[in-house]
């Protein structure tokens, strides 16, 4: 027995009406789909931990997680697993013509731009041939905000520099400060989302990616706060203790401390 058909066997038995596990029977795909978000992102975090042994776990997890779904699905008689296998090595065959085709062998930014015209192709025979059609709605807002500016700027509709899109951010902060003013928390809202947005824009035309760069600020953030409550803690202090001038000068001093480690 391979290691993917034991994986199938005990998935099997998980759902076996008779024998099977009670939570695992109660799951449906809308039950389980938070899981599965979550173990993508455990695998993110363990790539970036720069843990081995924790990507193979979390691979793992991730794998069960679709093993689990074309399992509910081969149930009702929609699919199975090998038909989910079968339709991504056809695509990516399919998205490849410079490896499996007569296209011509091409560089990193030629093949993203040929598999993005392919995407495009595909669209087309979709029932929705919006430019925007496909971007999932559950991605996380930063990156689907950088999907929707992508497809956007593929047909023509972007600034053609990035001066267009730091006037544009200059605007929103400007609408931001009056719906402030106005005190309307749907006005607040709205006009943050869209500088949320400017500046999702100003990523892309930067060729940064904005969720991985908030991912790095964060990180930097609780490094520095760590350091910070660390030293102050150390002193037999405690933060809530300290004015805002007292924590701003431990907070340099923290900075400067991680920069010489």
């Amino acid at each position: 027995m391979t290691s993917i058909e034991k994986l199938h066997e005990v998935m099997a038995q998980l759902r076996d009406p008779e024998h099977g596990c009670p939570w695992d029977l109660e799951q449906s795909f809308k039950t389980i789909a938070p899981y599965t978000v979550e173990e993508a992102y455990e695998v993110f975090d363990a790539i970036e931990r720069n843990d081995i042994a924790g990507i193979r776990d979390e691979l793992g997890d991730l794998l069960f997680q679709v093993v689990f779904h074309a399992r509910m699905a081969e149930e009702v008689g929609h699919f199975d697993f090998d038909d989910v296998a079968n339709a991504i090595a056809e695509k990516l065959v399919r998205r490849h013509p410079h490896v499996f085709g007569n296209a011509p062998a091409c560089d990193a930014s030629e093949v993203a731009a040929s598999w993005e015209q392919i995407k495009a192709g595909e669209r087309a025979q979709m029932v929705d041939q919006s430019a925007l059609a496909g971007v999932a709605k559950a991605l996380p807002a930063l990156k689907r905000a950088q999907k929707l500016g992508n497809r956007a700027s593929g047909v023509g509709f972007d600034w053609p520099d990035r001066i267009g899109v730091d006037e544009k951010i200059r605007e929103e902060l400007a609408e931001l400060g009056v719906a402030v003013g106005s005190r309307d928390r749907a006005d607040i809202n709205e006009e943050f989302g869209d500088l949320l947005f400017a500046v999702v824009n100003l990523a892309r035309h930067l060729d940064v990616d904005p969720e991985a760069a908030l991912a790095a600020a964060n990180g930097k953030f609780e490094r520095r706060f760590r350091s910070m409550e660390q030293a102050i803690l150390g002193n037999g202090r405690k933060l809530t203790e300290l004015s805002l001038e007292s924590l701003d000068q431990e907070w340099r001093a923290a900075k400067q401390r991680l920069k010489n480690e």
